[in-house]
């Protein structure tokens, strides 16, 4: 399994002003198993490390300020670039996806490399958050494949963008304004290269449970005859304190 995924959560408790908040990482590895595993494993860990000292040595220091939207936006950026160093120091060879998800209080920040994907539930439908870092994506904003040629394209897996194959990482990040019971979906291209975003909706839309969602997502995609490794990550987000 090339994959890997992180999820932390903070909620607050007392009679602070600080927000709940969440940091979820979802990276699909590349350069054969093993390499692949590590370099995955690696940059979560990057990413995690970077994001998770700030938050929590700025909410010990009961400094509000810390969760503007630029200031995080600024953070990821910081965190999947230190993401791509650490992987290439460590895993030479090797390189992975990237897509991390920060919810604190109103905002959420994606960082994002490669093609594992960030979605919100939105009135009945998925909304990509993310644009895949693909040759496929970039023959399809060219006009010369459709969305369905996407999924089922040969040379679906080869990336223009991955984290610790070069120096300099062009990263996206972007941030969005979300409520309260917001429901995110992370995952990897094995989920969604075997499963149609209306299959999604229904299958999370109708499981209370979220991580029977997650099961029940993997194995319908696996019924499809999925080869790749299958991650998914749901998150519902209640941001008011004490909640």
């Amino acid at each position: 399994n090339e994959d890997s995924l992180f999820a932390l959560t903070g909620i607050n408790a007392g009679d602070s002003q600080q927000h709940n908040f969440g940091l979820f990482v979802v990276a699909d590895g590349m350069g054969g198993h093993e390499k692949g595993e590590r370099a995955s494993t690696v940059a979560v860990q990057s990413v995690a490390k970077i994001v998770g000292t700030y938050i929590f040595s700025k909410i010990l220091e009961e400094i509000e300020e810390f969760s503007d939207v630029k200031t995080l936006k600024e953070l990821m950026h910081s965190a999947l670039n230190q993401s791509n160093n650490d992987v290439s120091i460590n895993v030479p060879g090797g390189g992975t996806t990237v897509t991390a998800l920060l919810l604190m209080g109103e905002n959420a920040i994606i960082g994002h490399v490669g093609d594992s994907r960030a979605y919100m539930l939105d009135s009945g439908r998925l909304l990509q958050l993310t644009k895949d870092h693909s040759l496929v994506q970039k023959l399809h904003d060219l006009g010369e494949i459709t969305n369905a040629g996407i999924e089922n394209h040969p040379r679906r897996n080869i990336l223009l963008r991955a984290v610790g194959q070069g120096d300099i990482l062009d990263v996206d990040v972007s941030d969005y304004c979300v409520e309260s019971g917001s429901v995110f979906l992370l995952c990897s291209d094995g989920l969604w290269g075997c499963l149609e975003e209306e299959e999604m909706v229904r299958i999370i839309s109708k499981t209370p449970d979220l991580q029977d969602a997650c099961e029940t997502l993997t194995r319908e995609a696996n019924k499809t005859g999925g080869l790749d490794n299958i991650t998914s990550l749901i998150v519902k987000y209640g941001y008011e304190n004490n909640k």
